[in-house]
């Protein structure tokens, strides 16, 4: 296989998408016969929710559930929906759960292909407005069914702070002060996000209170999956900050998560 070459005027240049449209292939195109979130054979699409991020006083704490639903069936207990977007960024996806994860692989190479093309990394800003633009070129299947709805948050290096995008179904993108949560248990999250959190955070005081959001959206959710003590299922919990992206190991969210259940425990439960 060859690269194939174009003429200066229709160079794509470090937009790996406009490459790939270019090159004849549609990253978003429509499976025939998909309706309204039905293949033609009725197979049921697998959603994911839920994702919270938050500010703590070094960077952002990004925590999503691991439960994937197929209407009112558990189609899978151990789904990620955090990735690393780059070094400094994270994104959290909810929705339609196969164009989601497909949309965050080519939200990463989009990134790589900018960097090795430019020989510079894109600024969060520019980072944020490119997913938005893949938002935007999935709302066809989004008309169908096949909602995609990711949340962004990184390390800005030039503002040497932690900040959160929220976006919509067409691609509209929105900065978040401080905190927000997407999906179906995204409300619940946000309550208790918006009870609990205090400027200038510690990194374990903001871990507690996102897997805290997490159970509480669970609790109220049946789409959000709590922390499982039996079978061993944790959220994904991951920080952003000047050191760039790190996902906490096991060990360390299992404790958190057994923390925040014995508190509650010993508060009488939710009500």
């Amino acid at each position: 296989m060859t690269l194939p070459v174009f003429d200066i005027r229709e160079d794509p240049g470090p937009n790996f998408m406009d490459l790939l449209v270019k090159s004849g292939f549609a990253p978003f195109e429509l499976p025939p016969g998909t309706v309204s979130g039905l293949s033609s054979k009725g197979i049921a699409v697998p959603h994911g929710t839920t994702i919270a991020a938050l500010r703590f006083a070094d960077g952002i704490v990004m925590a999503g559930d691991r439960r994937a639903t197929e209407g009112n069936f558990i189609a899978h207990r151990r789904i990620e929906k955090v990735f690393a977007a780059d070094k400094f960024s994270a994104v959290g996806i909810a929705g339609a759960a196969g164009p989601a994860v497909e949309m965050v692989r080519l939200f990463q190479t989009q990134l790589e292909h900018y960097e090795k093309v430019e020989g510079v990394n894109l600024s969060l800003e520019g980072k944020a407005n490119q997913l938005s633009q893949m938002i935007r070129a999935n709302l066809t299947m989004a008309m169908q069914g096949l909602v995609v709805m990711p949340l962004f948050a990184g390390w800005d290096l030039q503002r040497r702070v932690g900040r959160i995008f929220t976006y919509d179904v067409t691609g509209g993108r929105y900065e978040e002060v401080a905190y927000h949560a997407i999906g179906s248990g995204g409300k619940d999250a946000r309550t208790t996000i918006k009870l609990g959190i205090k400027e200038g955070m510690s990194r374990g005081d903001a871990v507690s209170l996102a897997i805290s959001a997490l159970y509480e959206a669970a609790d109220e959710d049946s789409a959000t999956g709590g922390p499982d003590l039996i079978r061993g299922i944790y959220p994904i919990v991951a920080t952003v900050d000047r050191n760039g992206f790190s996902k906490l190991d096991d060990a360390e969210v299992a404790a958190a998560s057994q923390d925040v259940i014995a508190m509650k425990s010993s508060a009488g439960g939710s009500q």
